[in-house]
């Protein structure tokens, strides 16, 4: 499997903001986003082949429990990643899958949580919104906004999809919090804004 980094940090996002955690990135995505934070990413020859013998190694060594699995978007390998998945499940790893919304995820759920991103227009790229059909109570949707027409977007599917987990609505590094937030206070909606922690204290 192409792997472009393992490493220990906090969760930045999402339901486990917070926790001490192990990142899993694989290489190569099928999008191209303007907000992309991990260009170097997007080449699915980068980083290393590793066997998943050499992941597992890896993530055990860092002596966390809780992993993360990101990319680029990790789906595009999952005939690879879901019998790891089933290997690291059955070893008790609590596992969340961040993936963009392109790809059918259902396969991973029985090993993971999913965090679905949801492209607004300001990225450029679109998501699959028939996926959130498939969205479970224990999995999430992060919507990352950057003005009033995310904003517009974000709202209008929110209030025509049943979406049955958690929705994050995700300001974009450096966009106006402040009306953002003024904005998802007018909503009659279950929504949390969250800031993405990891930028905020500057770690990885």
């Amino acid at each position: 499997m192409q792997v472009f980094e393992i490493f220990p940090s906090l969760q930045g996002e999402g339901r486990n903001q917070g926790m001490r955690c192990c990142f899993l990135r694989l290489a190569g995505c099928n999008l191209n986003c303007r907000w992309c934070d991990t260009l170097g990413v997007r080449d699915p020859h980068t980083g290393e082949d590793l066997t998943s013998d050499d992941i597992l190694r890896r993530i055990e060594g860092t002596g966390i429990r809780y992993l993360c699995v990101t990319g680029g978007e990790p789906l595009l390998r999952q005939d690879e990643l879901i019998p790891l998945l089933r290997e690291l499940s059955s070893k008790g790893y609590t596992i969340d899958i961040e993936t963009n919304g392109t790809i059918p995820f259902r396969q991973a759920q029985p090993y993971a949580a999913i965090c679905m991103d949801v492209k607004c227009p300001s990225s450029g790229e679109v998501s699959d919104l028939s996926l959130l059909a498939d969205i479970r109570p224990e999995d999430s949707v992060k919507c990352v906004v950057a003005d009033d027409a995310d904003l517009d977007y974000v709202y209008e599917q929110i209030r025509s999809i049943p979406i049955r987990g958690d929705i994050f609505i995700s300001p974009v590094y450096g966009s106006d919090y402040k009306r953002i937030a003024e904005t998802v206070m007018e909503w009659d909606l279950p929504v949390r804004l969250q800031l993405q922690l990891h930028k905020q204290i500057g770690v990885q």
